[in-house]
């Protein structure tokens, strides 16, 4: 067979299986058509039928999963609650300036805050205002009360990773009796000798028996190998005060200047990682500083910061109440009508009782945010008790008119007391604040009343050129000073009212006086101390060097979210908020309750 017939017969089979696809293709296509309309197109009345059913079904399943939706939303409650979690950022808004984080030049709220961020102390307050140890584990006196010995707990450290020795407690106690350091603690610690024991021990040696020494305690500790080498006269000046090293909670990552002019100014500090307490909760913790407290007010409103301390009444009357929270918070501190005993016209007690009887701390009190506690005595509420504590005399105009009348003030036409000519005039002395100036016109108003003329003197201690120290406080220029008393933990009210106490801004003097306070002071048994305070107070109210107005509030603003201050713990003076900040919080967020 040729090659050309091969050829052709392959072909004629190619084509002849062609023709097979051909067929076999349309007999598929036809079984498809009729499968397609028997079971499609003849079957498309019955989906007619059914499909009202099908969109009730549809719309069942729908109306089911918006109620189990809505119950999740309304029940949500029962098993969810906002809780604070670990992390994130604190900002906090504080009264300035900010000169220095040294903690022996800290004098302002912020300066002090910052102190109490970085740095430890051998003791410190707890929630309940008690001292409790914080560097130091024990404390032993000797039966002379002049000798105690403080044992130190071990693995705390610097930031820097060496060990907190006695060292560090000898070396700050000694530059702050230095004179030459300058430190603001010096008075205090001139009288007190120190020295290691061993690298965890520490004794102090006071020159005569205190019972209030214990509360010294709470000074910040400095690192000794770091400091050491610094002459005591440049520590002021020293780096140290503007990258300090320290051993409390926080650790300084930068001290950021915003406008040097107002003073503005960021302390940024992240959590100490190695702080033997553990580490706080936060990551980061801002110290925002300000100058007034009307740049507090407004970076609460615009949200620069989440909290603030030193809010003024003022401020706290008009705070956002869906977005903060104002916790008012009564402090160891007394505010005074103090009275300048060696006045002409008030060196007559008979004249200072006529002030005392004629003073009605009600109207003033109501007048302030939070309506602050009653302060009748030279002490704050609670801390005399267990004895007959004395009682101020009741309001009484009418005897308080018989005072003055037999003191030979008499009342003129123009309704003014005078005497030899002279009216009864007093000049009242305040600092700028609006709390201040509310009591100064209250008692204007009452004083008025049985014949004494007031001038109301207001001294803004912020504006250039004015400082309230040696214009006012240290001249003595006042006959009445409103002002308020740092009283503190223990009622040792020793340099405000004993003739030789350094902050006597009465320029009081009385014998009984001088020895219940000075007897006090030197008395460890508590209940003869007692004793000597309640003998004090009654010479006191008798005296009246002053006349008492209202225990202090302070009021710290908190965001929602955060966790910080809290209503039922106590605190001592504002620098001592932080008891608890190894666990405030930032953020809060929703989690499942635990059953």
């Amino acid at each position: 067979m040729s090659e050309q017939e091969s050829r052709w017969r392959r072909f004629q089979t190619v084509k002849g299986r062609r023709k097979d696809l051909s067929r076999r293709a349309k007999r598929v296509e036809g079984a498809t058509v009729r499968h397609a309309h028997r079971f499609i197109v003849k079957r498309w009345d019955n989906i007619r039928g059914v499909r009202r059913h099908i969109l009730l079904w549809m719309a069942g399943v729908s109306a089911l999963i918006l109620v189990i939706g809505l119950q999740m939303m309304w029940f949500q409650k029962n098993y969810l609650v906002a809780a604070p979690v670990a992390g994130g950022t604190y900002a906090e808004a504080v009264r300035g300036p900010l000169a220095t984080l040294n903690p022996l030049y800290a004098t302002t709220s912020a300066e002090k805050s910052a102190s109490r961020l970085l740095f430890s102390s051998l003791y410190k307050y707890d929630t309940t205002g008690n001292l409790k140890g914080d560097l130091a584990t024990t404390m032993e006196m000797d039966d002379s009360g002049k000798n105690y010995t403080i044992t130190l707990r071990p693995g705390a450290v610097w930031s820097d990773g060496y060990s907190v020795t006695a060292k560090d407690i000898v070396y700050t106690v000694n530059i702050m009796k230095d004179p030459s350091a300058r430190s603001v603690m010096n008075a205090s610690w001139k009288d007190v000798e120190v020295a290691a024991v061993s690298d965890t021990s520490v004794r102090f040696t006071l020159r005569t028996t205190s019972a209030t020494f214990p509360q010294a305690l709470t000074f910040s500790v400095l690192p000794e190998h770091i400091l050491r080498d610094v002459d005591p006269h440049a520590i002021r000046e020293n780096n140290f005060s503007n990258a300090p090293v320290g051993s409390g909670p926080f650790t300084l990552r930068l001290l950021q200047a915003i406008s040097e002019g107002q003073g503005r100014k960021i302390v940024h500090l992240a959590a100490n990682e190695r702080y033997y307490s553990g580490a706080p909760k936060l990551d980061r913790y801002q110290l925002h500083v300000y100058g007034t407290s009307d740049e507090i007010a407004r970076a609460l409103r615009t949200g620069e910061v989440s909290a603030a301390s030193d809010v003024p009444n003022d401020t706290a009357r008009v705070i956002d109440e869906k977005r903060y929270t104002v916790i008012k918070k009564p402090i160891n501190n007394g505010v005074y009508a103090i009275i300048n005993t060696t006045r002409p016209q008030l060196n007559v007690v008979e004249v200072r009782r006529a002030l005392q009887l004629a003073t009605n701390t009600e109207p003033i009190r109501k007048a302030l945010y939070g309506q602050p506690e009653a302060l009748d005595l030279p002490f704050v509420n609670g801390q005399l008790t267990g004895v007959n504590v004395p009682q101020r005399p009741a309001v009484d105009i009418t005897q308080a008119n018989k005072l003055l009348d037999a003191a030979g003030w008499k009342l003129g036409d123009n309704e003014v007391r005078s005497k030899d000519g002279q009216p009864l005039k007093l000049r009242v002395v305040t600092r700028k604040n609006s709390d201040y100036e509310r009591v100064m016109q209250e008692l204007a108003g009452q004083w008025k009343k049985i014949g004494i003329e007031v001038e109301k003197v207001v001294v803004d201690s912020a504006a250039a050129n004015q400082s309230f120290t040696q214009l006012v406080l240290q001249p003595r220029d006042y006959d009445v000073l409103i002002d308020e008393l740092e009283i503190g933990a223990d009622p040792d009210v020793f340099e405000y009212w004993h003739s030789r106490g350094r902050v006597n801004l009465a320029n009081y003097s009385s014998v009984a006086s001088d020895d219940a306070l000075l007897t006090a002071r030197d008395q460890t048994n508590i209940e003869l101390r007692k004793v000597k305070y309640a003998a004090f107070a009654t010479k006191w109210l008798e005296d009246v060097p002053a006349v008492g107005l209202y225990q202090s509030n302070s009021l710290y603003v908190a965001g929602k979210n955060v966790r910080s201050v809290t209503s039922d713990e106590k605190i001592i003076a504002p620098n001592e908020r932080f008891a608890d900040i190894q666990y405030w919080t930032a953020e809060m967020k929703n989690v499942y309750k635990t059953p």
